[in-house]
């Protein structure tokens, strides 16, 4: 059992006579001369290579710059807080044995990501067993806070120490729907997933709010996510006489499968969600992505007074990648663990519980109950885990880039 002190040094207090308990975790040099502060991990899961990296490092740098905007302004007296970022590689697997790694950590006291939703599911109860809190910027499946049965009504939260800053698909295909059938007049749709948690959800979602409004499904289809030859379902769709397709799946694959159907001489737009709102999905389509459409959480960031601060720091680090969809997600959810260990250190007057087991509880719990303005604006969580901002966004392709069309929130 790791003994920790965290101390806060006030006016009067002898700085020499202080000292951490020997099995602390003492910070000697992270470059502002802190010695003597404890140090906070909070670690990172994220597809750090492969196809999804550009998400995944955008994810990594901005978690990373609330750590140093924290340390910087001293967020939590007597607290150095570091990030530790691993790989998942987007694969399940890989981030349940990530998970495993955190909770053997003794300085690890909480946990952002993963970017995809079987990846989460895949970690949930790891973590949860040592209530180590993970909040995730970019999970989006329904299930993940509100169980199994959550279509049928039947909400029940698995576990109490998963939180979320980016909203569900149980309103973001709905969402895309009402745009789709209200705004654009598109009436037939082909529905295509790639069979995994997020894309199969999303695009379900997606069907029974276009159905319910008069939409018509004039074909539906499944491909392998590592797929990236879509000629014959591309045929097939152009065939169908869709006057759209609705892909529930990521930009890897929906790029290739745009490309694709457009050379079909079918000049439809490609609809998808979150994952298909990146930059990267434009570089790798080209001319071909021109009026496709996605939506993703919350509001466009430049459109947010309260992330102008996070963009102009983002950029004075000199990170080489750009921060994409999940940027200020993810520094919200690093800051919603920061200021969970914040109240957890008030609470216990000035230090965090001795027991890590003890800590890691006190974290998670006070998440709960965090509340601020974040990058994203008001951040907060509901009785499941799930932020209480329902914004989204609809972005169209025009002129290489994605521009938004529309902000809301999902009306019944």
């Amino acid at each position: 059992m790791r003994q920790r002190s965290l101390l806060i040094l006030t006016t009067g207090v002898t700085v020499g006579a202080l000292a951490l308990s020997a099995c602390g975790s003492r910070d000697d040099d992270n470059g502002g001369g802190d010695s003597g502060k404890t140090t906070v991990v909070i670690g990172l899961d994220a597809p750090l290579t492969g196809d999804l990296s550009a998400l995944g490092k955008g994810i990594q740098n901005s978690a990373e710059l609330a750590t140093k905007v924290a340390n910087k302004n001293n967020e939590v007296e007597g607290v150095t807080f570091k990030l530790e970022a691993v790989d998942d590689a987007a694969q399940a697997g890989t981030g349940q044995q990530n998970a495993t790694k955190f909770v053997g950590d003794e300085d690890v006291y909480g946990v952002v990501g993963p970017l995809n939703s079987h990846v989460g599911e895949a970690m949930q109860k790891v973590l949860a067993n040592a209530e180590l809190v993970q909040v995730s910027p970019a999970n989006t499946a329904p299930q993940l806070t509100q169980g199994p049965n959550w279509k049928e009504g039947d909400k029940k939260r698995p576990f109490d120490s998963y939180f979320r800053t980016s909203t569900t698909d149980a309103i973001q295909g709905p969402y895309a729907a009402q745009y789709i059938y209200n705004e654009e007049g598109l009436k037939k749709g082909f529905i295509l997933d790639d069979k995994k948690t997020y894309g199969a959800g999303l695009a379900a979602t997606f069907k029974a709010e276009f159905k319910k409004l008069g939409g018509k499904v004039v074909g539906t289809d499944h491909v392998n996510p590592e797929d990236r030859d879509f000629s014959a379902i591309a045929t097939k769709i152009k065939n169908s006489g869709a006057d759209f397709v609705y892909f529930g799946g990521e930009y890897p694959a929906g790029a290739p499968l745009t490309d694709q159907i457009k050379k079909t001489g079918a000049k439809i737009p490609v609809v998808g969600g979150d994952a298909l709102f990146s930059g990267e999905y434009i570089k790798l389509a080209k001319k071909n992505a021109e009026g496709d459409m996605a939506t993703s959480v919350g509001a466009p960031l430049d459109t947010l007074d309260t992330a102008k601060e996070f963009k102009k720091n983002y950029k004075a680090e000199g990170y080489s990648e750009p921060y994409e969809a999940y940027g200020g997600y993810a520094y919200d959810s690093t800051w919603a663990i920061i200021q969970a260990v914040k109240a957890v250190v008030e609470k216990n007057d000035g230090k965090l519980p001795e027991d890590i087991d003890e800590a890691r509880k006190q974290i998670s719990e006070a998440t709960q109950d965090v509340s601020f303005k974040g990058v994203t604006g008001d951040v907060s969580f509901d009785e499941f885990g799930d932020t209480t901002n329902k914004q989204l966004s609809l972005y169209k392709v025009k002129n290489g880039e994605h521009v938004p069309v529309k902000t809301g929130t999902f009306g019944e």
